[in-house]
Order: structure tokens, then C-alpha cells, then sequence
């Protein structure tokens, strides 16, 4: 299967002082994954195969259920073309 980009955002919908400890948990979770991965202020884009990072996306969504959260905005983006598309295909010549 090729390469794809999946970008996720999770916000979950508690008070405001609650969010990063979970979000820190989701942005670990894609760590130890193995994956690889870039952090941004805005959300976590990922390479790898299209239905591992799926599954992350999932995995995502019970980390935050599982630390009692009722309600969680979830925002994802894929980049998938039939030969791969990598990040540093993207972003190389900005860096």
C-alpha cells in the first residue's frame, strides 16, 4: 500500500485547563506508534500507511473517551495518491 499524510486535530470538550493533559496523551500515543510524525501548534500530521494511521485516529478517540471526556472534535485531513506521498516531498524546500 502507498504512503499517505494524515493531519489530526483533536479538541476535546472540556474546561479549557483539561485539554492539553489529554491532548498530550493522544500526541504520545502517536510517538510510541513508531510512525512518523510532526507536532504543530495546530494538529499532528502522520506517514505511514493508510489504515495504521486510521487506526490511530481511532485509538485517538478512545484515549479521550477513556479519560471521561463526553464530547471530542475530531478534524482529519488525508493526503493519499496511488504512488505515496511523503511530508518531505511538501516541505523540504521550506526547511
Amino acid at each position: 500500500m502507498a504512503t499517505a499524510n494524515v493531519s489530526l486535530q483533536i479538541i476535546p470538550c472540556v474546561d479549557e485547563n483539561e485539554i492539553y493533559p489529554i491532548v498530550d496523551k493522544v500526541i504520545d500515543l502517536i510517538a510510541k506508534s513508531g510512525i512518523k510524525h510532526v507536532v504543530g501548534p495546530m494538529e499532528t500530521t502522520m506517514e505511514g500507511e493508510l489504515h495504521q494511521l486510521l487506526e490511530i485516529v481511532k485509538r485517538a478517540q478512545d484515549i479521550c473517551i477513556a479519560e471521561g471526556v463526553e464530547r471530542v472534535l475530531t478534524m482529519v485531513k488525508i493526503d493519499y495518491k496511488r504512488e505515496g506521498v511523503t511530508m518531505d516531498e511538501k516541505i523540504s524546500k521550506y526547511r
